[in-house]
């Protein structure tokens, strides 16, 4: 076994080690989500906690790691007979993002659940992670119904596993860590509220600090047992604290006062529900317990806020997580002005380790070289500013001047548009695809192992044979050959690419405000659909891609954001270029189904004959089977239907910016390729 990174020699990042540390101490402050580039130790981190973790005592021969003090009576391996315990480390077990249902969750051998009546049941991750550390990397690719089961079992502390009304349950009470690179996609907002704290990490900007992570790295890789060797002291100390921390946990006294100022808090930074309020309170408490002390003050309120709050701030996929904290201390010192618990401030302990002056979100771990070093918080809102929108509209502007970035106009919702047939992809929510969720469609033979039975399938397979295979009991007789699979059908997700015309003749800014809204509309629908997105633009002399294909939305509404426009409008540039990035994607993941999305007024100048090639560039994209939808627009009272012309040459179909709108009375949901071949 090799040996881990020690905790102590992690060099800054202090708001992630003290979220690790606090759950380390109150698990049921309820996971830590660990938001940040990649190389920042997120993992590093993570492994290193669990050698940090008091050892765990449990039942002999217990898969579920049962407590021999107080054994769970729904052990699937029980009931357990009174046994001295045996001591073991905490365990640290990783979820791969490609992991199944059944491995996570655990499995039962239906086959003998049939025939012989036995809960055969093997153990997932769940089980393994019990009493332990459940650690996921890259959580926000894990899919949608893997990341609800893992939630659920970390919220009733619990495990249930259902097969045809075979069912077992057993305990599962982790530390949920999850790590992810916001780059790669956001997580739904009803996912981030199950994660107790969330932590931004970054890497520092300071030269001696970078220059100390090298050099501890590099004598770690040279001699990881001598490295280590040389921080046992420190681990040692850490560890103590933390079995300190939880032994003084109970005792901890949350005052009327800074219950009032938690609740003050949650209310006025308008989070949804309940959770924030409870886990401030176990946060708070957590941090009391971490400082030694046995009463909790306003600073530890503080400090729970920056902690459990800023990814509870988000609206929609396009809001930056994070806290006002000008307005936090307000709303604190209100709360405490009305109950009269001013004097908290003058509290001789202001926080662990001196935390409490409000940077970065929490207080700082031990060092064994005594540096402190400034948090490492959210780096701020990446999107770039909005340019002010100073000039007027000139009717006698150059077409081929680039003009300067407007605002999108306020995003609606929009028409479903999906690609026709039925697909294998990426679980999600467009379009009709065979998926391992859903409503039963028929059944199969399993060609690995069962994980879905089709009951009645199974007993008609097995019925005529029942005489042959001398049953004489009320049993049923089952073998392998019997066992028939379901096959469901659900939705899959796509890669939406969009091409957007940023010519000249889309410049005018009201016009493409309005066009910039309506695709800020279709990416708010990508991003519920758990569409992947891309971005081709085309103005001037030539195309480009704004974005590569991505799971991340608001990096696409960023790019959308600050598009200038200006120039010739090479459309057949826009569908050259929007081919090749759909070739590259078909051969990375040819599963995944791509709907092509032209925003156009079908105009097409620049270079001899564009208008013909633009509409070769279009039957490229027919011949190849792509769904494509046309946003036409063109306004105005004289209208040349270039855009319904396109579409016919893309075998698709348009639509205007007004029958974009779910509300619009122009037609319902849209399949785009019918649409497209019915005209």
């Amino acid at each position: 076994m090799s040996t881990p990174y020690p905790f102590t020699a992690i060099v800054g990042q202090d708001d992630l080690r003290l979220g690790l540390l606090l759950n380390a101490v109150s698990p049921a402050v309820g996971g830590v989500l660990v938001r940040g580039e990649k190389g920042t130790a997120k993992s590093t981190a993570v492994r290193a906690l669990a050698a940090l973790m008091p050892e765990v005592s449990v039942v002999p021969g217990c898969r579920f790691s049962c407590d021999p003090a107080s054994p769970d009576p729904a052990c699937p391996d029980g009931p357990h007979a009174e046994a001295a315990g045996v001591s073991r480390a905490a365990r640290t077990v990783e979820l791969p993002v490609g992991a199944s249902e059944d491995r996570l969750v655990g499995a039962l051998d239906i086959e003998r659940a049939l025939s012989e009546g036995v809960k055969a049941f093997e153990p997932g991750l769940l089980a393994d992670a019990h009493r332990g550390i459940l650690y996921v990397d890259e959580v926000n690719l894990l899919h949608d119904h893997l990341v609800d089961l893992l939630l659920d079992a970390a919220a009733m502390g619990a495990s249930y596993v259902e097969r045809e009304g075979v069912s077992v349950r057993h305990a599962a009470r982790f530390l949920l860590v999850g790590t992810m690179n916001p780059e790669e996609g956001e997580l739904r907002p009803q996912l981030l509220d199950r994660f107790g704290l969330t932590v931004e990490v970054a890497a520092s900007r300071d030269t001696d600090e970078r220059v100390e992570v090298v050099r501890r790295r590099l004598a770690y890789d040279d001699d990881p047992e001598g490295f280590a060797a040389r921080w046992a002291e420190e681990e040692t100390a850490l560890r103590e604290r933390i079995a300190a921390a939880r032994a003084l946990l109970p005792r901890v006294v949350l005052g009327d006062g800074v219950l009032r100022q938690i609740a003050a808090t949650c209310a006025a930074f308008e989070v949804d529900g309940m959770r924030a309020d409870i886990v401030m309170a176990r946060t708070a408490t957590a941090l009391a317990a971490w400082a030694g002390r046995e009463e909790v003050t306003a600073d530890d309120v503080r400090q729970a806020a920056l902690l459990a709050l800023p990814h509870r701030r988000r609206r929609n996929p396009f809001d930056a997580p994070g806290l006002d904290e000008d307005k936090l201390d307000q709303t604190l010192d209100e709360a405490a002005g009305d109950e009269g618990q001013g004097d908290d401030d003058d509290d001789p302990d202001p926080g662990p380790d001196g935390g409490g002056d409000g940077g970065g979100g929490g207080g700082v771990p031990p060092q064994a070289d005594g540096d402190r070093t400034p948090p490492q918080g959210s780096e701020g809102d990446d999107t770039p500013s909005q340019a002010p929108d100073s000039a007027p509209d000139a009717p006698g502007r150059s077409a081929g001047a680039e003009q300067q970035p407007v605002a999108a106009a306020e995003p609606f919702r929009t028409k479903m548009l999906s690609v026709p047939g039925l697909g294998e992809g990426a679980a999600g929510r467009r379009s009709r695809a065979r998926t391992a969720h859903g409503r039963t469609t028929g059944a199969v033979r399993p060609q690995g192992a069962l994980t879905k039975l089709h009951l009645s399938a199974t007993v008609q397979a097995a019925a005529p044979h029942q005489r042959a295979r001398g049953r004489s009991g009320r049993g049923l007789v089952v073998r392998r050959d019997d066992l028939r699979q379901a096959t469901r059908e659900g939705r899959e997700g796509n890669l939406v690419l969009f091409v957007v015309d940023a010519s000249g003749s889309m410049a005018a800014r009201q016009r493409m405000s309005a066009v910039k809204g309506a695709v800020l509309s279709l990416l708010l629908d990508a991003y519920q659909r758990r569409d992947k997105v891309g971005l081709v633009t085309f103005r001037g002399k030539e195309a480009e891609v704004a974005l590569p294909p991505t799971s991340s939305v608001d990096a696409a509404a960023a790019r959308l954001e600050s598009l200038p426009t200006g120039g010739r409008t090479p459309l057949a540039a826009g569908l050259l270029k929007a081919h090749d990035v759909l070739r590259v994607e078909r051969l990375r993941d040819p599963s995944r189904r791509p709907l092509l999305v032209v925003v156009t007024d079908g105009r097409a100048t620049g270079g001899p004959e564009p208008v013909a090639l633009a509409g070769r560039a279009a039957r490229l994209h027919q011949a190849e089977g792509t769904a494509s939808v046309v946003v036409d627009c063109e306004s105005g009272y004289v209208r040349l239907g270039l855009a319904g012309e396109l579409a016919r040459e893309l075998g698709g179909t348009a639509v205007t910016l007004d029958e974009l709108r779910a509300d619009s009375i122009a037609g319902l949901v849209k399949d785009v390729t019918a649409a497209g071949r019915a005209a």
